[in-house]
C-alpha cells in the first residue's frame, strides 16, 4: 500500500498493479503514523488553508479575479470550499492576488535520498525559491538524508493526475465517467475511513474527467498532480522512523506543500 503525503488529504492507496486487490485496514507502522497525524489535525488544517491561499493567489495572478472568466480560479474556489477553507479566507486570497504588490507563488521541486534507499520528492509552493531551498537544506543537514540531483529520484515514480471524490464511489461509476470523458486508463482507490475515492489518470485527462464528474453531480474535493511510486521500498524500523521524522520536519516548513515517498507503510508489505 502507498500513502500520498499531501496536505489536502492523507489517502490510503493501493499500488497501480494491485488496483483490484481488497482494501486493507490500517495496521502496524501505518496505524502509528495515522494516529500521529490525527493528533496534528489543527496543524494540518492550517496547512491546507495556507496551501489553497497560495493556489488562489496564483490563479488570480494568472487569469484575473473573476471566476466567471477565470476557469482555473473557479475550480480552485470550489475545491478550497470542498476542503473546508472558510469563505473569508478564500476572499482574502483573491484580494491578495489582485494586489499588484503581492508576490506570486511558484512551484519548486527538490529530490532527496532517504534512509534505507528511499526516495523523497519535496514539493514547494513559494514566493522565494532561495529561501525554500535553504530551509530544506537546513532540515536535511541535521540528518543522514542527502539532496539529490533533479530527476535522480523522480524516475522511480510515475507522474499521475489525481481526482479526489467525496464519498465511496463504485468502480463501475468511475469507469462509466471515464468512458464518457474518453479516458482509457483509470485507477480507482478508496479510503473508507476518510470517505474519499481517488481516481488516478494520465495528467492530460484530469480536466475532461473532472468536468464529467461535475456534470454527474459528484463533489470533487481536490484535483492535483501526484507522483506514484513504481516500487515500494522495505525499510528497517529504524530507517522507517528516520524517514517519517524527516518528512514531518520538511512538511512543517511554510514553503513545503507536500513530501511524497516510496516507503512501504506496513511491515512485510511487498514492494513488487
Amino acid at each position: 500500500m502507498t500513502v500520498f503525503l499531501t496536505p489536502l488529504s492523507r489517502l490510503v492507496t493501493r499500488c497501480l498493479h494491485r488496483a483490484h486487490s481488497p482494501f486493507r485496514l490500517f495496521m502496524g507502522r501505518r496505524a502509528a503514523k495515522n494516529a500521529a497525524r490525527k493528533g496534528k489535525s489543527d496543524a494540518l488544517k492550517t496547512k491546507v488553508y495556507a496551501t489553497y491561499g497560495k493556489k488562489l493567489v496564483m490563479a488570480v495572478k494568472a487569469g484575473g479575479p473573476d471566476p466567471e472568466v477565470n476557469r482555473a480560479l473557479a475550480v480552485m474556489i470550489r475545491e478550497a470550499k470542498a476542503q473546508g477553507v472558510p469563505s473569508d479566507n478564500v476572499q482574502r486570497a483573491i484580494q491578495r492576488g489582485s494586489n499588484a504588490n503581492e508576490a506570486d507563488y511558484k512551484e519548486a521541486v527538490y529530490e532527496a535520498y532517504g534512509y534505507g534507499g528511499a526516495g523523497l520528492i519535496i514539493n514547494c509552493l513559494t514566493d522565494n525559491t532561495n529561501r525554500a531551498k535553504t530551509e530544506i537544506s537546513n532540515v536535511i543537514k541535521k540528518t543522514d538524508v542527502k539532496l539529490a540531483t533533479s530527476g535522480s529520484v523522480a524516475f522511480n515514480f510515475d507522474r499521475k493526475g489525481r481526482i479526489d471524490l467525496a464519498g465511496i464511489v463504485e468502480e463501475d461509476a468511475v469507469l462509466e465517467a471515464a468512458l464518457e470523458a474518453d479516458v482509457e486508463d483509470v485507477d480507482t482507490r478508496v479510503n473508507e475511513e476518510e470517505g474519499v475515492t481517488s481516481v488516478l489518470v494520465d495528467p492530460a485527462s484530469v480536466s475532461s474527467l473532472r468536468e464529467v464528474f461535475l456534470g454527474k453531480g459528484r463533489e470533487i474535493k481536490a484535483s492535483l498532480m501526484v507522483n506514484v511510486p513504481k516500487l515500494l521500498m522495505d525499510c528497517s524500523d529504524e530507517d522507517f522512523e528516520g524517514n517519517m521524522s524527516v518528512i514531518e520536519a520538511l512538511e512543517e516548513l511554510d514553503d513545503v506543500d507536500s513530501v511524497e515517498h516510496n516507503v512501504a507503510m506496513d511491515e512485510g508489505e511487498e514492494g513488487a
